[in-house]
């Protein structure tokens, strides 16, 4: 009788443990919507608000930031979790002085852009197509300079859209993961945490969503997008390991090239001294 109450209480310790554990990752994984504080006229830069559709008859809110040159080349610019349009004012900053056109944009469920269920990875990638299309159709902007830069879940976003529309032509991605369903990508310096229950809420989070996080990691698709890529990381990222480049990398083969910065993390790359000279010759050359 005492074993079986023990078993009993194991039991009844080990799915309270799991039910935390379900309960800790849609509370993580529920974004907040951060409202805009700042816009381009904070940089002096003239733009214009705009509406862009995307998957599921939304709308996304965007800047439409003109370089006043014809012709010149266009740039997509992707936030990552949890941020804004905002987070892009200092990469704004570093590249319309260089001649690009700029779109950067809300992903759904952050900032102004529309609500749509839940975010994930996979939305990120569509509201990055629906961009592109956007810079395509609505402003004219050739197929062949569509360029995206994404940050965090916005890179890993970005190589997978690069995957599925091939007027992306270039892709710099800045502490993108390899795959979703790496805890310690996702999750964060303490996913061991919750490592035991992570195996069996995945699978009930993928079953909400409908895709298999596995099926969608940029690790996985990056082989299949025509498009060139640039990974930048900074060895102090301990948001997102240096060693997701690396995989992403090694999965991507001569199409990729990596700059792993000493010394940066997560959130500062854009401070290293030749970031603007070294996207500037990224995005303008083709070879």
């Amino acid at each position: 009788m005492t074993i079986l109450l023990v078993l009993l209480a194991l039991l009844g310790l080990a799915a309270l443990y799991q039910a935390a554990v379900v309960l800790a990752l849609r509370r993580g994984w529920r974004n907040p919507r951060v409202p805009h504080r700042r816009d381009p006229t904070a940089l002096g830069l003239a733009f214009e608000t705009v509406r862009i559709p995307t998957a599921g008859g939304k709308t996304l809110h965007g800047w439409w930031i003109p370089s006043g040159v014809a012709g010149a080349p266009c740039l997509v610019l992707a936030h990552g979790w949890g941020r804004n349009v905002e987070r892009m004012l200092p990469w704004i900053e570093m590249l319309h002085p260089q001649g690009f056109d700029l779109l950067a944009f809300d992903a759904r469920h952050h900032g102004a852009s529309d609500e749509d269920g839940y975010a994930t990875m996979l939305k990120f990638s569509e509201d990055v197509c629906a961009a592109v299309d956007y810079a395509v159709g609505v402003r004219g902007a050739p197929g062949r300079e569509v360029g995206v830069l994404g940050l965090s879940v916005g890179g890993s976003a970005a190589i997978h859209a690069a995957a599925h529309e091939p007027r992306i032509a270039a892709v710099a991605t800045v502490g993108a993961f390899a795959d979703p369903s790496d805890p310690r990508a996702t999750i964060g310096r303490h996913w061991w945490v919750l490592a035991p229950g992570l195996p069996l809420a995945f699978r009930l989070v993928e079953r909400r969503i409908g895709f298999r996080f596995r099926d969608v990691a940029p690790e996985k698709v990056i082989g299949n997008a025509r498009a060139r890529f640039l990974l930048i990381h900074g060895t102090d990222d301990v948001v997102v390991r240096v060693s997701n480049a690396r995989r992403l990398a090694a999965a991507g083969g001569a199409a990729v090239e990596t700059w792993i910065i000493p010394g940066r993390g997560h959130s500062d790359p854009h401070r290293e001294r030749g970031m603007a000279t070294k996207l500037t010759a990224f995005f303008r050359n083709p070879s």
